[in-house]
């Protein structure tokens, strides 16, 4: 434990569960002041702040350093409020993790209009309203500040049975980009992680929803992989922590693919 987040105060979306949740216990773990994390049920967010207030340093005596925003950021405006909600509590948004994403299935030949919007809604328009928001207040505070983007490693292109997803992803990746340089001198560093497929409740749900996995199917699929596992959300969540720390320096404007496929090698 090095105190990575000492005293920072950071939004998560998509925090109430998942990859999201485990990005803000390991926040809390290193010592962040404060924490807001958004999700779509009130049940998991409740769930979710218990298990936060277990990993964090904060006393238990204190006032809540850890707060819920029950939000579908699907909803114009939703993202927009979590920042507002975030900084009317906490009083700033020194850090932003956009982790929240929708794992509908859909190729180019089937996907409607509807399900191609909800894809750009949730993956792209939120994160880019809630980067909006937080980096607005670092300008407005003179402040320095981090943002990362959780994209996926199918941002590259990706199955064919992704495409709204990937399509959504891909435009995260270039909005990581952009933002970064945009926002360099305000000393705001911008950064992704390209994640590969990861063991999470939701990965569980999507498997048996869309491809009828069966009992047992985690085991077989890391049985297969390289490192004889999927990728683990408490490590993900260890460099995005890192990302977000001081100790990650200079870093700005890179979209890091976290997984074990290489990509552009072939056998």
């Amino acid at each position: 434990m090095q105190h990575l987040m000492a005293g920072r105060i950071l939004l998560v979306t998509g925090g109430t569960q998942g990859l999201g949740l485990a990005i803000a216990r390991a926040a809390a773990r290193e010592g962040a002041a404060g924490i807001a994390i958004v999700g779509r049920s009130a049940e998991k967010a409740e769930r979710a702040l218990v298990e936060i207030h277990e990993a964090a340093l904060w006393s238990d005596d204190g006032p809540a350093n850890a707060i819920a925003i029950v939000a579908d950021l699907a909803t114009p405006g939703e993202a927009e409020r979590a920042v507002a909600e975030t900084i009317a509590r906490f009083g700033r948004i020194d850090s932003l993790v956009n982790a929240a994403a929708l794992p509908t299935r859909g190729s180019l030949t089937d996907t409607t209009r509807e399900l191609l919007g909800e894809h750009l809604a949730v993956n792209l328009v939120a994160p880019f309203m809630t980067m909006q928001g937080a980096v607005a207040d670092m300008q407005r505070r003179g402040a320095p500040g981090t943002i990362v983007n959780i994209i996926t490693i199918s941002s590259h292109g990706g199955q064919p049975y992704l495409a709204p997803y990937v399509a959504s992803k891909a435009g995260l990746a270039g909005l990581t980009k952009n933002a970064a340089f945009a926002h360099r001198f305000d000393r705001i560093r911008i950064n992704g992680l390209n994640i590969g497929w990861t063991a999470t409740p939701g990965e569980n749900a999507t498997q048996q929803k869309f491809h009828g996995a069966e009992d047992g199917w985690l085991e077989q699929a890391s049985a297969g992989m390289p490192m004889g596992k999927l990728g683990q959300p408490d490590e993900i969540a260890d460099a995005v922590v890192f990302l977000l720390s001081d100790r990650s320096g200079v870093v700005t404007g890179s979209i890091i693919d976290w997984d074990q496929t290489v990509i552009g090698a072939y056998e």
